[in-house]
């Protein structure tokens, strides 16, 4: 058999960027698989990094409102400090507290002397 009878015969003269092109269908499917997914990956990229810019900005917002909260903590309750601040709201809760038992005692004395003067008014009929 000769060269021209081969059924290679014609591809012995060709390029093998030419040979390359006439390989079976299975190597555009998958560059097809791999563009693809090539475009998933960079648009999961922008997503993360519009998500990023978000979180920074975020970030930088939750950073200022907590300088201005220390700074007001700082001028109403004299300290910024987590620690002190809850011991601050303990001992006024703690005041709260004893002032509402002071006041319902008041209230029930002013009651006492109000029955007292009932009594007294209904005893003098």
């Amino acid at each position: 058999m000769t060269m021209r009878n081969s059924p290679y015969a014609g591809q012995a003269g060709q390029s093998s960027q030419q040979q390359a092109s006439q390989q079976p269908s299975a190597q555009p499917s998958q560059d097809q698989r791999l563009e693809q997914e090539l475009a998933q990956l960079r648009a999961e990229y922008e997503k993360l990094k519009m998500e990023r810019v978000r979180t920074e900005q975020n970030l930088a917002n939750l950073s200022q409102q907590l300088r201005e909260m220390e700074e007001r903590a700082q001028a109403e309750y004299g300290t910024a400090d987590p620690a002190d601040l809850e011991r601050l709201l303990a001992e006024r809760r703690a005041e709260n507290a004893r002032l509402v038992e002071d006041y319902r005692k008041h209230i029930e004395a002013i009651r006492a002397d109000l029955s007292a003067v009932e009594r007294g008014v209904e005893d003098g009929r």
